[in-house]
């Protein structure tokens, strides 16, 4: 039987499928604009055939659409991976670094191989696989959306959790992103465990930095 056609979200997958690859996986991140918590990466490897109504960028999504889109993209991949950074390395590594080592742990944690990466963004993941980056692609690729949902999700579960941790900050309100209320709790209370210590609105109050011990190597690149 014949592969269903694919919806116009799917072009750059469908490309990938005609060019001959079969575990096309896509790859996104959120939170890499927070103070607080972890910047986290989904990877999904989609069929050719799949077809999921109302996939699109998470970041247009409701909660609820998200909530209702988890059970069919789970139900539809062929695999899925969760990669996260924590605040520490992201004030290690900077957010970039992190983003990519995010999404390269993301990818490691398929169970699958994947032939093709489709990556949001402009920056390739460090990975082996042939990949294509697409600015937007959460808009473009029904795989990249697919991984933004699961990530957005994934993280937002993983910020209410943080938030009954590190009381008094709201993280399960406005899951550490730069709100006025969550910059007045930074500055009364002092940045909690889980802030990044290297940002603005966070720097300002989190006193000297930590010192190596002497000789210490510092990170890797």
């Amino acid at each position: 039987m014949p592969a269903a056609p694919l919806p116009l979200l799917g072009e750059p997958d469908g490309e990938a499928f005609a060019a001959g690859y079969r575990q096309v996986c896509g790859v996104d991140e959120v939170g890499r604009g927070p103070l607080a918590g972890p910047v986290v990466a989904a990877a999904v490897v989609l069929p050719p055939h799949c077809d999921i109504p109302g996939l699109g960028d998470s970041k247009k999504l409701t909660a609820r659409a998200r909530a209702r889109l988890v059970p069919e993209i789970c139900g539809w991949a062929l695999a899925t991976g969760i990669g996260v950074a924590e605040a520490d390395e992201i004030d290690r590594v900077n957010i970039l670094q992190a983003s990519l080592q995010a999404m390269a742990r993301a990818v490691k944690a398929l169970g699958l191989t994947p032939d093709f990466l489709l990556v949001d963004g402009v920056h390739p993941v460090p990975s082996p696989f042939p990949q294509r980056t697409l600015v937007g692609g959460d808009g473009l690729s029904r795989a990249i959306a697919a991984a933004s949902i699961l990530a957005k999700q994934y993280r937002d579960a993983l910020m209410v959790e943080l938030g009954g941790l590190y009381p008094g900050y709201g993280l399960e309100t406005h899951m550490g992103y730069p709100t006025p209320s969550h910059r007045a709790a930074v500055r009364r209370l002092g940045p909690s465990a889980v802030h990044r210590r290297t940002f603005k609105g966070v720097r300002e109050f989190a006193g000297p930095p930590l010192q190596p011990p002497p000789f210490a190597e510092g990170p890797g690149p």
